[in-house]
């Protein structure tokens, strides 16, 4: 059993940690899913110029005991999926002819497929782990650099308004700082999509280092940044071509942050509430009367 999500969702998650001969059969099998059904091991292996032993190797990648396994669940899932077409991602691309409002459309395809591919994917064991280990932390420092730091600062913001000690940067420099002043005791959430990011795995490696536990919200299951993780939270990743990353990454990211934010509340809800309008008063307070 893949041990996040689809078995396509899991191959998209791992992509980037595969070898290249493993890249190579999964990028077969997102071209053609029916293959996977039609063929033997050794017809698969052999169509695809690869060693049997490597294909099964592929499967134990994505947390199958061997071949079988991975064939029939994977069978199951293209056959609920009508074959193995996914009509909704094709359906959002963007063409010279669309009017706006076609547009609109296609993008809330997406926002709904990212969506359910985060759902899919994310560990809620683990999230709820993470909920336990903020509400206990003596502080929590959010990373991220790009877009990536654009949702960090976001999540600043929600955990702040009830009662989080919390803080985000997007400056490697303050970043690392930041990191070598936690404890134990305090949480470090560090944010990239790809997993890539090299400040922030930096970030997150200096966090640990120092006696933080460690969150990584990112696509990849195996990357940099989860290497120094003790959690890892994986976000949806489909989209259009023609889109860029920003919608797609953007709204997942910000709804696993939004789930954790809303397991707070409903664990300290009078005292959430109490907080939040204690926060949301002094704002109001400086707004200007008319």
């Amino acid at each position: 059993m893949a041990k996040n999500g689809s078995v396509l969702n899991t191959i998209s998650s791992l992509y980037q940690s595969l070898t290249k001969t493993e890249k190579k059969i999964a990028d077969a099998i997102n071209r053609s899913p029916d293959i996977v059904m039609r063929h033997s091991l050794a017809e698969l292996a052999s169509y695809l110029d690869v060693g049997e032993a490597t294909f099964v190797r592929f499967c134990r990648t994505l947390g199958f005991r061997g071949f079988s396994d991975f064939k029939l669940e994977f069978s199951i899932e293209v056959a609920k999926t009508q074959g193995g077409k996914d009509n909704g991602l094709l359906d959002t691309e963007v063409t010279a002819d669309d009017e706006p409002v076609k547009i609109a459309r296609k993008l809330q395809s997406v926002i709904n497929t990212v969506m359910d591919e985060t759902i899919d994917l994310l560990d809620l064991n683990q999230l709820e782990l993470v909920v336990r280990f903020i509400r206990r932390a003596n502080r929590v420092f959010i990373f991220g650099v790009g877009t990536s730091g654009v949702t960090a600062e976001d999540a600043k913001n929600k955990f702040m308004r009830i009662g989080i000690p919390v803080d985000a940067s997007g400056n490697n420099h303050f970043m690392y700082m930041q990191a070598a002043l936690l404890q134990r005791n305090d949480v470090a959430i560090g944010i990239s999509h790809s997993g890539y990011s090299q400040e922030t795995a930096h970030a997150l490696k200096i966090a640990k280092d120092n006696g933080a536990t460690t969150v990584a919200l990112t696509h990849s299951m195996r990357s940099p940044l989860t290497e120094h993780a003790d959690f890892v939270l994986v976000n949806g990743n489909k989209q259009g071509k023609l889109q860029g990353d920003s919608i797609g990454t953007k709204i997942s990211q910000l709804f696993v942050l939004d789930l954790i934010y809303a397991l707070i509340v409903q664990a300290e809800q009078e005292k959430a509430t109490q907080t939040k309008e204690k926060t949301l008063n002094v704002i109001l307070e400086q707004r200007i009367k008319y």
